[in-house]
């Protein structure tokens, strides 16, 4: 066997809208590696296609957390292709918030889940000042956090007082 890889085949730019049709569904599917690998293919023919980058976004941070996961400098790495500030903001926090989220799903010290929580309720809050009119998903996500610190015992607490020991 030889160890070079596989030539990979390229879909043209009239199949896009069908495969992230496809890619989507998969993420619904609960199968983020096959949307994710769809999103790939896409953006190997048109690498600023906007709507592969969110979704290979949302792909990627979905696998958080699990055993052959995503990690987060794979998020970050595909945040820097966004065009807008809003949307670097805004999923900046979405793939901290979710890094957050798997850390606890994970039952990783709560000082740790709170810094992650706190860091994307920063970005969302940055998110806001730049977001388009009549768009409040940053809004929505910031209260998502707020709500996630207010339900777990000892989060809010935890991570309130790691935060005045850094001060």
């Amino acid at each position: 066997m030889s160890n070079d890889a596989i030539s990979l085949k390229h879909i043209s730019p009239a199949a896009f809208p069908r495969a992230l049709e496809l890619a989507e569904r998969y993420r619904l599917l609960n199968e983020p590696e096959q949307a994710a690998s769809i999103c790939h293919d896409v953006l190997a023919t048109d690498s600023k296609n906007a709507q592969a980058l969110r979704m290979l976004l949302l792909a990627i941070t979905e696998q958080f957390g699990k055993r052959h996961g995503a990690h987060f400098v794979d998020a970050a790495r595909v945040i820097e292709l966004m065009e807008t500030d809003y949307e670097r903001l805004y999923y900046t926090g979405l793939a901290q918030e979710r890094y957050g989220r798997a850390k606890l799903e994970e039952k990783g010290h709560l000082s740790l889940v709170g810094d992650w929580l706190r860091q994307a309720m920063a970005s969302y809050e940055a998110a806001e000042k730049v977001r388009p009119p009549d768009n409040e998903d940053s809004l929505l996500r910031w209260n998502a956090c707020a709500r996630l610190m207010d339900k777990v015992p000892g989060l809010r607490h935890e991570a309130e007082h790691v935060h005045h020991m850094g001060d």
